[in-house]
């Protein structure tokens, strides 16, 4: 467990750093100065023109110029990245899994979020193996709620909190549990977020190495969840009162949706296949009876499969196509999207990146990887881990 520290100590142990380009770390911003201009000879003497008040830094999206097809690092200097998500400002938000804190990287740059809420983070996570604090998601409500919502593991299992954040500040408030029990172990802990097309929260747990879980309707383990916001179970779910929207998962790790609806998975095989699968509502996936194709009709089939060694896949975008990062693979994985389907993968940025944990589709078009070469099963390189955002291939 994470010990309570101050503003300075966290940051310090996180270690930030701001790309200048893709150089080292950056200095601080420099602010803008005005230049004072004489008055024009008609206004001399009269009354001054009242001018509004300047609009505070902070919560903005960060100035970049136009992203390239070349991948180009943003931030760097992140231990263990993991979630990320956007503000509906263009701000970014990203969670370190082994330092139990939250990032906002802004208009003023890089900071650790702190607060009551960032403090409790750092006090009550439980950290180790693959779990920590993995997935953030903003709620579709922010401009009016300013609520963010996390998954993190903690001596009782993995749980879903919110809590309101203060972009200008840098702050997140209290943290408020939604859904706790959770089953977590040192692997298989699931924990992607995100709010889907409807405005339900959709929530992945992993097995947590204890199998049987992800057969039983019961278990909150091995499954995707769907909640209605303040935590309950959302209305139109398979079955009434239960969070669970499917089962059958060893652990998934990337959702998202099509512009036609559809919602797309990503989930780690064990030993041979890892899949891509299209979610239907009380649909059974397989495991651990099946793993990848193979299910003789009793189980819904993935789309896309790949031999564990080419993915791992972790987090996905969908636009166009479904981008999914790819962790043993260490590549991106590029899946064409048809009307009744998907198309046949293809591999870019191949060993280019090292390990991919997270993909997203900003406000600004671009497509936002984070690295994770320094979670203890990659290779770190100079500057690792880090913020990249490219043109989707």
């Amino acid at each position: 467990m994470i010990a309570r520290g101050t503003r300075a100590a966290v940051a310090a142990a996180v270690g930030l750093g701001l790309l200048a380009g893709c150089a080292g770390p950056g200095p601080a911003p420099t602010p803008t100065v005005v230049t004072a201009r004489p008055e024009p000879e008609a206004t001399r003497g009269a009354p001054p023109t009242p001018s509004p008040s300047p609009t505070p830094p902070g919560g903005r999206a960060p100035d970049l110029p136009a992203a390239t097809a070349t991948p180009t690092a943003v931030l760097t200097g992140l231990h263990a990245p993991w979630g990320l998500a956007f503000l509906p400002s263009g701000a970014v938000l990203l969670t370190l899994r082994d330092r139990a804190a939250v990032v906002l990287y802004d208009d003023t740059g890089a900071r650790v979020l702190t607060g009551p809420g960032a403090e409790a983070l750092a006090e009550g996570t439980r950290t180790g193996g693959e779990g920590g604090l993995l997935g953030v998601a903003v709620a579709p409500t922010f401009d009016t709620d300013h609520l963010v919502y996390l998954y993190r593991t903690t001596r009782r299992g993995n749980e879903v909190v919110r809590a309101p954040l203060d972009p200008v500040a840098g702050t997140l408030g209290p943290l408020e549990p939604l859904l706790t029990g959770i089953p977590a172990a040192g692997y298989h802990n699931g924990g992607r977020l995100a709010f889907g097309p409807d405005g339900m929260l959709y929530v992945t747990t992993g097995d947590a190495g204890d199998r049987p879980t992800s057969q039983d309707p019961g278990s909150l383990g091995g499954k995707i969840l769907r909640l209605a916001p303040d935590g309950a179970p959302a209305p139109g779910n398979p079955v009434e009162g239960s969070p669970v929207w499917s089962l059958g998962h060893r652990n998934v790790q990337g959702i998202g949706w099509t512009a036609d609806g559809r919602m797309i998975a990503s989930e780690f095989g064990q030993d041979t296949w890892d899949e891509l699968n299209v979610i239907t509502p009380g649909g059974n996936y397989g495991w651990p009876l099946v793993e990848g194709t193979g299910g003789g009709g009793r189980y819904v089939e993935p789309v896309a499969t790949w031999a564990t060694d080419d993915a791992s896949p972790s987090g996905i975008a969908v636009g166009e196509a479904v981008y999914v990062a790819a962790l043993r693979g260490r590549r991106l994985w590029v899946v064409p999207l048809t009307a009744d389907g998907v198309g046949t993968p293809r591999a870019v940025l191949v060993g280019e990146l090292g390990r991919l944990r997270a993909a997203a589709i900003g406000p600004d078009g671009a497509l936002w990887l984070l690295t994770n070469n320094t979670d203890g099963r990659g290779d770190p390189r100079e500057g690792d881990d880090r913020l990249v955002r490219l043109l989707p291939p």
